[in-house]
């Protein structure tokens, strides 16, 4: 499954930059209008499967830590969730001057990928994920709904914390009440990372 779901990363990482390298930078952003349709059923898969920061960020993340730079600290400015807002409203008035004022399509999302990289080199993903991208706060309201979504068998878990310690969004965690796992769906971007790491298979894609 890990290489398939890589595959599949690479893959729309290919498509993104190749999109972006023929200024068609627009049919991108289209599909990731559409994205949030599909969140609305399937969760956030375009997070997990076709974002390219996403896919570049878990990259950053192995070299961060081979250089051991990565820190666990958020910034406490960071935490309120707001400013993810607010560069998402700055990122589009900033599409919209750049098209009307200067007459080109400021390429935007080439910008953040390499904003999600510098981030992701000093602080854990869900940092980025959570708090700072503006098309992830899109789609965390989407998923909160989604008909389809990773869940937990709380006859299985044994509460052992795996897949706690690989969410890079930091959607699931085990509860201290009855020590069984929880996801919180608009966290969750179906990275498949958690189903991996269970050693008992109690994470499941289901309604």
């Amino acid at each position: 499954m890990k290489y398939i779901v890589t595959a599949i990363r690479l893959l729309f990482l290919a498509i993104f930059l190749f999109l972006i390298a023929n200024g068609n930078m627009m049919l991108w952003l289209a599909l990731f209008v559409l994205s949030l349709v599909v969140t609305f059923f399937f969760g956030r898969v375009y997070c997990g499967y076709a974002c390219p920061m996403n896919t570049v960020m878990n990259s950053t993340e192995w070299l961060s830590k081979k250089l051991k730079i990565q820190t666990n600290h958020t910034p406490k400015w960071l935490k309120s969730g707001i400013f993810a807002w607010i560069f998402l409203i700055v990122s589009v008035v900033a599409m919209l001057l750049s098209k009307k004022l200067l007459h080109t399509n400021l390429p935007i999302l080439l910008i953040w990928l390499v904003v999600s990289m510098l981030i992701t080199l000093r602080y854990r993903p869900a940092v980025f994920h959570n708090l700072i991208c503006p098309f992830g706060v899109l789609q965390r309201v989407a998923g909160k709904f989604s008909v389809l979504k990773k869940s937990v068998d709380k006859t299985s878990c044994v509460g052992c914390k795996l897949c706690e310690k690989v969410c890079p969004t930091e959607a699931i965690a085990v509860q201290n009440e009855d020590r069984k796992a929880v996801i919180n769906r608009k966290l969750c971007i179906q990275c498949t990372n958690c189903q991996q790491a269970c050693p008992k298979g109690a994470i499941h894609y289901m309604k």
